[in-house]
């Protein structure tokens, strides 16, 4: 089965006195690159995005949001201890001063000192950390993940049938070429012939067998046989890797390596238009499967 690196996914949710949204992008990247956007103040989150992430997907770069709102009836209302203290002393230096100056001062209520500034402070119930909502944040990010491979599953399956489409093409233009250079074997054959006789013919003196050897000797280098078989073989690899469950990307794409070294190495032997323009062509197609194996997970 083969994985696109691009995909999208969101979710929303909801617990611990809180909701949140969650957003998860891919694209292609030579390793698996994470971007967290995530809350603060919520103790462990990162590392145990990074971990699930990193569980779940091979390769990508991926950039994950996560925006989270806290439930206004899940606030309550806490006293500032220190900012109580210090409130009260401030309180009894006050009377104490007035009471050195004759004044009445009437005694301050409960009520008036809640409304002084910073004596109460509103605070989620949860003391710092946020357990109760990281747990339900992680709980829930699983289901993202599942959204978004499956995403990059169908993604991948459109891969996977195009990339099976240029092997295609590509077995049946080597098919093609093997078959042209055996028909011009013989052709070729007689054209060595002739031009020993024209050696001999110039070079009276010249050892036959030598230039015979000299004239095979360029037979052979202009012998493209080996190029197809390696051809061949990388499409045999190349239908292998697809058929794996495991991520391929950076094997399909050395194997396109190969792939286009052995296409330069047969047009670069080519002897007829015929092998040339079959050449031209493996490299076209080449170029393209090329050009989608960057997104193969």
């Amino acid at each position: 089965m083969v994985n696109s690196m691009t995909g999208f996914a969101s979710r929303r949710g909801e617990g611990a006195g809180a909701s949140w949204l969650w957003e998860l992008r891919g694209v292609n990247g030579k390793g698996l690159d994470l971007r967290l956007r995530i809350p603060e103040g919520i103790e462990g989150l990162e590392p145990a995005i990074r971990s699930a992430i990193s569980g779940a997907v091979g390769r990508g770069s991926l950039q994950l949001s996560l925006r989270v709102t806290r439930d206004t009836g899940a606030e309550m209302p806490r006293v500032n201890p220190a900012a109580l203290a210090a409130t009260l002393a401030a309180l009894r230096q006050i009377e104490m001063a007035a009471a050195q100056q004759g004044v009445t001062v009437t005694p301050a209520r409960s009520s008036d000192i809640l409304t002084l500034r910073g004596v109460q402070e509103t605070r989620p119930p949860e003391e710092d950390g946020q357990p109760a909502l990281r747990m339900a944040l992680l709980s829930d990010l699983p289901l993202l993940l599942a959204a978004f491979n499956d995403m990059r599953a169908i993604e991948g399956q459109t891969l996977a049938e195009a990339l099976s489409r240029h092997l295609a093409t590509i077995a049946d233009l080597v098919a093609r070429a093997r078959d042209a250079a055996e028909a011009q074997t013989a052709e070729a054959a007689g054209t060595l012939r002739a031009n020993l006789a024209r050696v001999m013919e110039g070079a009276p003196g010249a050892d036959p067998q030598r230039v015979e050897q000299e004239l095979a000797l360029i037979a052979v280098k202009a012998d493209i046989s080996e190029e197809l078989d390696r051809l061949e073989a990388h499409v045999a690899a190349a239908r292998a890797l697809l058929a794996l469950a495991d991520p391929i990307g950076r094997r399909l794409d050395f194997l396109m390596q190969e792939f286009n070294r052995e296409a330069n190495t047969l047009c670069s032997k080519s002897q007829s238009v015929t092998l040339t323009r079959l050449g031209l062509d493996l490299k076209a197609v080449i170029d393209q499967m090329r050009e989608q194996v960057q997104n193969v997970e």
